[in-house]
């Protein structure tokens, strides 16, 4: 097993919707190690595929001394909401109030491809919810007030991490289609 580089914002993949396993097998049992070895190395509460770089429906987490692995999940929240403060590690010391369901019921599969379910609230809930939105290319900041992304947008624009990115061109650049778009395009 082997700590993986976190992708950051700006990579295609974390914006991308992640394909579902297919195959329960022994790479998608590393994948899953890789993935815990990595959080915690991090550190962080929580780590989904598409964060370093594999477009798998898969994420694990780490909260309250519970570590758990999910893959191919599918969620139901509650209705009663939680407000709190959320980051992620692809997003390198940032931290947003952002809002959640308090509470969230997810099924899905272990590493063997045994059915699971985990019902968690408050922090459970939130990591859940954040994971599974990486899964779908929804990114925590998606999820924030007008007002807050605005904020979290300049953050990253003036963030250290970013102007890396940038340099070494992994940042993907807006371009105009030289095709007619009729309208649609930019």
């Amino acid at each position: 097993m082997a700590i993986q580089p976190i992708r950051f914002f700006g990579d295609p993949v974390l914006t991308t919707p992640a394909s579902l396993v297919e195959s329960y097998d022994k790479e998608l049992r590393n994948l899953v190690e890789d993935l815990i070895e990595t959080m915690h190395e991090a550190p962080g509460a929580g780590l989904a595929a598409p964060q370093i770089g594999v477009s798998l429906r898969v994420f694990v987490w780490d909260i309250d001394d519970q570590v758990g692995h999910l893959i191919n999940p599918v969620l139901d929240l509650t209705e009663e909401m939680q407000e709190g403060d959320e980051g992620c590690l692809s997003f390198p010391g940032m931290l947003y109030e952002t809002p959640r369901a308090m509470g969230t019921v997810a099924k899905g599969f272990n590493m063997y491809g045994e059915p699971v379910t985990i019902e968690g609230t408050e922090l459970l809930a939130r990591c859940l919810q954040h994971e599974n939105d990486h899964l779908d290319g929804v990114l925590f900041i998606d999820r924030l007030s007008k007002s807050d992304r605005k904020k979290a947008m300049k953050e990253i624009r003036n963030s250290e991490w970013f102007g890396l990115a940038e340099e070494s061109g992994t940042v993907p650049r807006l371009k105009i289609s030289p095709h007619d778009t009729m309208g649609l395009g930019l």
